[in-house]
């Protein structure tokens, strides 16, 4: 009985989870109340409270889970290209752009940081998250492009965190654009050749280097 119990939890968590994508992304973050979500998710207020202090941590929580997805999708890359990892880099760039299309809790998520979440108010404490989330990336970019030169499958004279700056704003600008206006471009199908650019920039940008002593 109280693992059935616990499974009952798990699923009205994740069920609250489902409601308040689908109501950021509909009415935007700041014109969502918990009330609305618990209404739309069919639970009391006091369900909300029981699984989440408030909003931010409700909106924190779906992106988290987010992210742990990508990591799992990461170490299968990583499996199928073992002591190859600008195949890893190159692949798992590919699938963010196209899960940005494919995934809808994805692209309903990306919708919602990009266009839908003012941080003010209540609001702050998660853009201090997303700031240390951004950092985190840097670190760890920096981390993959370190593996490609031990490899030598990028310039031994790589500058990493200037690196991991443009391609972290290369890849999130053009999922933001393309989700401000789809039909501007087909992102499924050009995001290789969006990921080739890319990576051609990093081999062979003289800025992306650093300056020799």
């Amino acid at each position: 009985m109280a693992r059935k119990t616990k499974q009952q939890a798990l699923e009205t968590r994740n069920h609250i989870l489902d409601a308040a994508i689908a109501r950021f992304s509909e009415h935007g973050v700041a014109k969502t109340s918990l009330a609305d979500i618990a209404a739309a998710a069919g639970v009391t207020r006091g369900a909300i409270y029981w699984h989440f202090k408030n909003k931010t941590d409700l909106l924190n929580e779906i992106w988290a889970q987010s992210e742990t997805g990508l990591e799992n999708i990461e170490l299968e890359y990583q499996l199928k290209y073992p002591s190859d990892p600008l195949s890893v880099l190159r692949a798992m760039l590919t699938y963010v752009l196209e899960a940005t299309v494919r995934d809808t809790r994805r692209r309903a998520l990306m919708e919602i940081i990009f266009h839908k979440c003012e941080f003010v108010g209540e609001m702050t404490t998660l853009q201090m998250m997303q700031q240390t989330l951004y950092l985190e990336c840097y670190d760890k970019i920096e981390d993959v492009l370190r593996q490609c030169m031990t490899q030598q499958q990028l310039p031994g004279e790589l500058d990493t965190r200037r690196t991991a700056v443009v391609m972290r704003g290369y890849i999130t600008g053009i999922m933001e654009n393309w989700l401000f206006m789809p039909e501007s471009f087909d992102l499924a199908s050009d995001a290789p050749q969006l990921v080739e650019v890319l990576l051609d920039t990093v081999m062979h940008s003289p800025a992306l280097r650093k300056a020799a002593c």
